[in-house]
């Protein structure tokens, strides 16, 4: 049987992912060390390009306009802002950008323009360039790749069983096609989920099986744990304990051997030894910045130290897939098509996030 799977079982996933923990993590290092340098690690700067104001009903996110939360929207940056940040970026030691807008999905027009732009921008730094910006179509991806885009980022979040539990305003469906759309072109999948929204663990097991059903396996893997946020339906959830995070890490390791996983959010409540737990188990990837989207994260000082510290080094751009090659917008191929695709709207409700809606409304009569 291959190392790389598509076939795991969620019985199987638990199997491994309640192995004795010294046992657990002697498997997944010896799998890290197969597939992987075990001392390089890939650094990614996440950069808000457009915070705030969504209109979905993500339970952990405080850019739902829906909740009333600390977060300050901002319209859409500048090139010239964008590029400013992926300079400090490079500065600082990172490979990769990754812009993130507050959107739904994409919607051709100026603004898209403008994203695209940003790619190119970034790409002709020489460093890679990842986005998130909701659902996309295969035509809106492929005006992506042809700008030069590294990676694009939709994360499953959780286990389809779990997923109406958290998210009632887009299907589970929905992530999967965007990924499946972006699979159509040369961009790179990242996508993974979070864990302490109160899920079970074989709803973590769940979510893991989902990335290994797709083939190839998403080139890089975000494991999150919840930043509890005031103001949103999540906000009571406690903690993820460190050893959950390194069992996480160490499973995602092994079921998903060629992938970079990266620790994400939540790294703020780690202590620098939970995180070289997790480097060991397999982690090779890490959002580096004092921000993520809206909430906090280490200082990129903070984590050069520790990389010096733990002996390790950051890896190059494009050291897994070559870079892409930039087409300018008057030479481009594909054109907007005006498309206005139906994506799902559930009718379900989350009794939590309706709590909190109408928490915020009450809050904005006062």
């Amino acid at each position: 049987m291959t190392e790389i799977r598509h076939d795991w079982t969620k019985e199987e996933i638990l199997e491994v992912y309640n192995k004795p923990l010294m046992e657990l993590l002697y498997e997944a290092s010896t799998m890290h060390r197969k597939y992987h340098d075990p001392n390089a690690v890939q650094v990614s700067t996440l950069i808000s390009i457009k915070t705030g104001g969504c209109s979905e009903d993500c339970g952990y996110c405080p850019q739902a306009a829906r909740y009333h939360t600390n977060v300050e929207g901002n319209d859409l940056m500048t090139v010239n802002q964008v590029k400013a940040q992926a300079l400090r970026a490079k500065e600082g030691g990172s490979s990769r950008v990754c812009m993130g807008a507050a959107w739904r999905n994409v919607k051709d027009g100026p603004e898209f323009d403008q994203v695209l732009e940003m790619v190119r921008t970034i790409n002709k730094l020489d460093m890679e360039v990842c986005c998130t910006l909701g659902m996309v179509t295969e035509n809106q991806a492929k005006r992506l790749a042809e700008a030069g885009l590294y990676a694009y980022n939709h994360n499953i979040d959780t286990s389809e069983d779990y997923y109406d539990d958290v998210i009632s305003t887009r299907a589970f469906k929905d992530r999967v096609d965007t990924i499946e759309n972006v699979r159509k072109t040369n961009v790179t999948v990242c996508s993974g989920g979070i864990i302490g929204m109160g899920e079970s663990l074989e709803d973590r097991a769940g979510m893991l099986e989902t990335l290994t059903r797709f083939s190839p396996h998403p080139e890089s893997v975000p494991i999150n744990a919840l930043v509890a946020v005031e103001g949103t339906p999540l906000e009571e959830q406690p903690p993820v304990n460190i050893f959950e995070m390194v069992r996480m890490v160490a499973t995602a390791r092994i079921v998903l051997p060629d992938s970079q996983v990266r620790l994400s959010a939540g790294r703020t409540q780690m202590s620098r030894e939970g995180q070289a737990m997790c480097f060991f188990a397999g982690a090779n990837s890490i959002f580096a910045g004092d921000k993520l989207l809206t909430t906090p994260n280490p200082d990129i000082n903070e984590d050069m130290k520790m990389f010096e510290d733990l002996g390790l080094n950051t890896q190059k751009p494009f050291f897994k897939h070559e870079q892409r090659e930039s087409v300018d917008a008057e030479n481009s191929q594909y054109q907007p098509l005006g498309e206005k695709p139906k994506w799902t709207r559930p009718d379900h409700k989350i009794e939590r996030n309706e709590q909190k809606k109408q928490e915020a409304l009450a809050l904005k009569k006062q």
